[in-house]
């Protein structure tokens, strides 16, 4: 498998993503470093090109403040059953809405298993694409992050001010 990776210039600083022959998103973030993205894949490409991917317009147009622009741009990850679970229901966390970490793992059907839905969180690799970011800690705090917790704060700032 062949891969292409981009970075665009976002207000969170570098933004690179990794998308597949079929443009599909295989992982994602605020860096500037390939490593650091391809680190972030199970079984990395077998060759990685520079390039245009099709995802870095929804990248854009989220930036612009479209943030469904995100919702159709397909993903690939290789996991776990629960863990694939665990990233499709990802995906379904409305912006401007989060969740805890304990209301995300009774979203998954397993309210005790709440250090197993954090896991979940952490290896995911196509990070905004699959908004890990919208999990919290009970009570409100950030959590961990990737990424950051200045990306994270800004972007969860910014999907509230849009849902408003």
């Amino acid at each position: 498998m062949s891969a292409t990776i981009q970075t665009l210039d976002t207000p969170d600083g570098a933004f690179s993503l990794l998308a597949d022959e079929e443009g599909r998103v295989l992982a994602s973030g605020w860096t500037a470093d390939p490593e650091a993205i391809l680190a972030r894949v199970r079984t990395a490409p077998a060759a990685v090109r520079e390039g245009e991917t099709d995802a870095a317009d929804a990248v854009r147009a989220y930036y612009g403040g479209d943030l469904a622009a995100l919702d159709t741009v397909r993903v690939h990850q290789i996991g776990t059953p629960r863990q694939l679970a665990g990233w499709a229901a990802l995906r379904e966390i409305a912006p401007g809405a989060p969740l805890t970490y304990a209301e995300f793992a009774a979203a998954l059907g397993s309210p005790a298993a709440v250090r197993a839905a954090a896991s979940i969180c952490a290896k995911n690799a196509p990070a905004l694409f699959v908004p890990c970011h919208r999990v919290l800690r009970t009570g409100g705090a950030l959590g961990g992050f990737a990424w950051g917790l200045d990306v994270k704060r800004a972007l969860l700032a910014r999907e509230a001010a849009a849902a408003r």
